[in-house]
């Protein structure tokens, strides 16, 4: 039988919470042709391009992904663009349709890193970009394209792309909700009404949520944690005042309704399995833990 990392995470239960990647700035870039293993690496850029943006990204903390709009390859006319800064109730998204791809070398990634106005247009709309990147791995391509499709003949198809590689492959279908940074994993075709309906109105959907990406993994369980006990899917319903890690333990306070709450959270590696699709060994499996009172 052949492998899946997703059907092997579903059957160990592996835990979503606290496994969105730590990132603030991101930039989309449309390409609508193949994205190869490694989408700036591999995909056919213009000369040069995909080596500057993976080292001017990297160089400034920005996430560049490859989108494409769903079922569609682009007419090589231009690229639509986004920056975003995720940062909770300050988050901002920006957007240009550009003439040619080659204009995105004129983007200032240092200032996005920083976050700053790259000086583009202000885009008011969320942007849910779904991880479809079969050949990095097989279960984005498997589990992300049902979504992406489903999302992209309804009421969402114009905040749906499809996206390259966002992390976390065990978890597909993935699902990155901008400017706010919201992962969501093991969503599928009918989770991923729920889940754009809740962006729309401004909520998150508990089920499939991984954590934010401006903070860490330990501080998106603690987040998660209280919004699943509170029952609260307000974007700003919660807050995150401080948090302090000693060892293995991040200390977690949280405020909700007026009220502090303080969590604990311990980081664990359990077992050793394979974590992807394509892995040549097996790796310990990462896990945060809310510690209970005894």
């Amino acid at each position: 039988m052949t492998f899946r990392c997703a059907a092997a995470s579903l059957a160990r239960e592996d835990d979503l919470a606290g496994t969105a990647s730590t990132v603030r700035s991101f930039l989309l870039v449309e390409h609508g042709g193949s994205w190869g293993s490694d989408a700036l690496r591999d995909a056919r850029l213009p000369a040069g391009l995909g080596e500057h943006l993976a080292r001017s990204g990297r160089a400034a903390n920005v996430r560049v992904l490859l989108v494409r709009r769903p079922g569609r390859r682009a007419d090589g006319t231009g690229a639509r663009v986004f920056a975003a800064r995720a940062a909770g109730p300050d988050s901002w998204l920006e957007t240009a349709a550009l003439g040619s791809l080659d204009e995105v070398r004129d983007l200032d990634l240092a200032a996005l890193g920083a976050g700053r106005s790259v000086g583009l247009a202000r885009h008011d709309e969320p942007v849910i970009a779904v991880c479809t990147h079969g050949r990095h791995d097989a279960c984005c391509a498997e589990r992300g394209r049902p979504v992406a499709l489903t999302l992209a003949a309804g009421r969402h198809a114009d905040a749906v792309w499809e996206c390259s590689h966002i992390g976390g492959d065990r978890f597909a279908g993935n699902v990155l909700v901008l400017p706010r940074g919201l992962y969501y994993g093991r969503v599928d075709p009918d989770s991923a009404l729920a889940m754009a309906d809740a962006t729309a109105d401004g909520r998150v959907s508990l089920d499939h949520l991984r954590g934010r990406s401006d903070l860490s993994m330990p501080v998106q369980a603690a987040e998660i944690d209280v919004r699943r006990r509170l029952g609260l899917t307000g974007l700003d319903d919660v807050r995150v005042s401080s948090a302090r890690t000693e060892g293995d333990v991040t200390v977690v306070a949280v405020e909700a309704a007026g009220v502090v709450h303080e969590v604990r959270v311990r980081r664990t590696l359990e077992g050793a399995e394979r974590l992807t699709c394509g892995a040549l060994r097996d790796s310990a499996v990462p896990r945060f833990v809310v510690e209970r009172p005894g």
